[in-house]
């Protein structure tokens, strides 16, 4: 991967056009807090009682029954994104006890049988399950997405394909679903490979003007195989509905606090990217097939991952070093945005673990205590769902 102080630009200020609005989507899954199984088809007053309260914010059904989405307001900055998103938890898992469920912020549930589990009955689900079949069924998973708000539709793509290079090491960090159908699928985030069945997904090509991404979506509705692009599930986008890139490579961490420090991330990120942008200095694009088998390291050894150094100083770059340089170089744009201890807090979840780090550890350690896989698995979803409340109440 490329050293990130690589391209250096003047140092940050506090400029008002660097400015960056963001907001979070979580996606959740609901559970039964006896047989620690998803709930096939749960209490509907669970998202009645979540719409009662959950202004400025939103609260959406998801693909499955067993899942439901919260979307923040708009924040103006990171603080503001911890406050949201400590709302929308609370509101998610308030409404969830009192009707008879658990919520659990995990990409993968350990144990679930995609069989047994039913689609929202929404229009645009059920021509899903239509036209992608199996895939779409076997497709229970969540993940967090930021939207970012900043630039001119312009910078915002030419931003956006410079951000790729960093998607893996972003990634890494969140990765949250080690377990499938009651296995360990030695990968630190199978999500990845669930949603990969899907067309339009994974890494987009470079792209450097909106007429170039405007194009793709012109020709993609010509073909009908898209009404809009909302249809695109790249691992990054412009979003469909707002004015913002929407990173949507991320497995949803069980930790709110491991979320912020993401979100933190992708906007210091994105700053310093604005100001090299705007100086003319973005660095030359590391080939996208390079790219793409870092995001595989990533979804296969999360924070244990040795990345290809596209400098060709190493042959491979330990993810520890490579965030270290990074969160270094980053430091003003992170002043400027009053995010310090957020990015830092990235450092941390390499020397603690992610979230899959932490499950597949408990379900080894139980296992060698004697626990069956069934009651291993079962207390893999009882830390998941303790860690979701975390920071929360």
């Amino acid at each position: 991967m490329p050293r990130p102080g690589e391209h250096k630009v003047n140092d940050a200020d506090n400029r008002d056009d660097l400015s960056i609005t963001l907001g979070i989507e979580e996606e959740f899954f609901l559970v039964d807090p006896v047989s620690r199984d998803l709930l096939a088809d749960p209490d509907p007053a669970i998202f009645e009682a979540c719409e009662a309260r959950i202004e400025p914010h939103k609260v959406t059904r998801e693909l499955l029954r067993s899942q439901i989405e919260t979307n923040t307001r708009v924040c103006e900055s990171v603080a503001e994104a911890r406050e949201a998103l400590r709302e929308t938890r609370r509101i998610v898992i308030e409404a969830a006890e009192a009707h008879g469920a658990a919520v659990m912020a995990a990409s993968t549930h350990p144990f679930a049988q995609w069989r047994e589990l039913a689609v929202t009955a929404k229009e645009r689900y059920e021509r899903f399950a239509m036209t992608f079949q199996e895939s779409i069924r076997r497709l229970v998973i969540g993940g967090m997405h930021v939207h970012a708000g900043f630039g001119d539709p312009e910078s915002r793509i030419r931003v956006m394909t410079a951000m790729r290079r960093y998607l893996p090491a972003i990634h890494a960090l969140s990765t949250s679903s080690p377990f499938n159908g009651g296995h360990d699928t030695g990968y630190k985030s199978y999500r990845l490979n669930l949603i990969g069945n899907l067309p339009r997904t994974s890494l987009p090509g470079p792209l450097y003007s909106r007429a170039e991404f405007d194009e793709i979506i012109s020709e993609y509705r010509r073909m009908k195989f898209i009404e809009t692009g909302s249809e695109i599930w790249w691992d990054i986008r412009p979003a469909h509905a707002f004015p913002t890139i929407e990173l949507r490579i991320c497995d949803i961490c069980p930790r709110m606090e491991d979320a912020v420090s993401i979100a933190a991330l992708y906007v210091c990120l994105l700053r310093w990217l604005m100001r090299q942008d705007e100086a003319g200095a973005l660095p030359p694009e590391p080939l996208t097939e390079v790219i793409a088998e870092n995001r595989w390291v990533a979804q296969r050894y999360g924070t244990l991952a040795f990345f290809g150094d596209t400098t060709y100083e190493n042959a491979r770059v330990d993810i520890d070093d490579f965030m270290r340089d990074l969160v270094e170089t980053l430091a003003p744009d992170a002043r400027a945005l009053g995010c310090e201890a957020e990015i830092r807090h990235t450092l941390a979840i390499i020397r603690q673990g992610s979230g899959a780090d932490r499950q597949a550890d408990l379900y080894r350690l139980r296992r060698l205590e004697g626990d069956s896989d069934e009651e291993a698995l079962r207390r893999v979803v009882d830390l998941v769902l303790a860690e979701t409340r975390e920071g929360v109440f």
